[in-house]
């Protein structure tokens, strides 16, 4: 589908929103991902494409993607996308995938995000207060920093109160410090056999914490996982 470039607003000072104003009303299930082509000269090896989950509800009257920004240079891609112009046309892909939530409203379920993985679960939360449906929801989020903590509008306006993982924090940080982990992950929700648990963020872990949850004995339609490639860290 075509899209427009609108707007851009920083979460952080390393994590930034782009808008887009799809030319018709682009359907889509809060979660869902999709793919964005930005032509540009001298594209590296990693090309004019990249796939990202929609940050944004399907109730938005815009599309947006989030991402971060890595200290270093960057791709070729990521540094076209930061000077996009509003008004430039672009192309993105139909929104595909089913990291979403299940049809049961009544299903416990346990969301954990690492780093820039809390964007479908924005998605899917957004859309919850929008609606105003309920779930019962748990959320536990993983960051580097204290200053990587973005979208807390949204959990307060879905009524979520997550529990904060920080990797490196500040003297002054007094919540949860370290990883995410499958300890913190069981010891926020004991799971029920109907309990299920969705995972986000860099592909290492996502992959170590579902070996880790399924050794705890979490069985494996239980668990959820949506990594995001070419990140390594929260």
């Amino acid at each position: 589908m075509k899209v427009v470039f609108d707007h851009s607003e920083d979460e952080a000072a390393n994590i930034t929103t782009f808008y887009f104003r799809p030319e018709k009303l682009a359907h889509y299930t809060a979660g869902q991902f999709t793919e964005l082509l930005i032509p540009h000269a001298h594209p590296d090896k990693r090309g004019q494409k990249r796939w990202f989950t929609l940050s944004s509800s399907p109730t938005d009257e815009l599309l947006s993607i989030t991402t971060k920004f890595a200290a270093s240079e960057g791709s070729s891609f990521k540094k076209a996308l930061r000077k996009l112009q509003p008004g430039t046309q672009l192309t993105m892909a139909d929104p595909m995938g089913d990291f979403v939530l299940p049809k049961l409203i009544q299903t416990p379920l346990v969301f954990v995000a690492g780093g820039i993985g809390i964007t479908p679960f924005h998605s899917i939360l957004k859309w919850l207060a929008t609606t105003a449906e309920t779930r019962p929801i748990k959320l536990l989020y993983g960051v580097h920093s204290e200053d990587e903590i973005i979208f807390q509008p949204t959990f307060d306006a879905a009524k979520i109160h997550p529990v904060i993982v920080v990797n490196e924090p500040s003297s002054a940080w007094g919540g949860e410090r370290g990883n995410l982990s499958a300890e913190l992950i069981l010891g926020l929700e004991k799971p029920s056999e109907d309990t299920l648990v969705y995972v986000s963020g860099p592909e290492p872990m996502v992959e170590h914490l579902e070996k880790d949850l399924r050794k705890a004995g979490l069985n494996k339609n239980q668990f959820v996982g949506d990594f995001f490639p070419n990140y390594t860290s929260v």
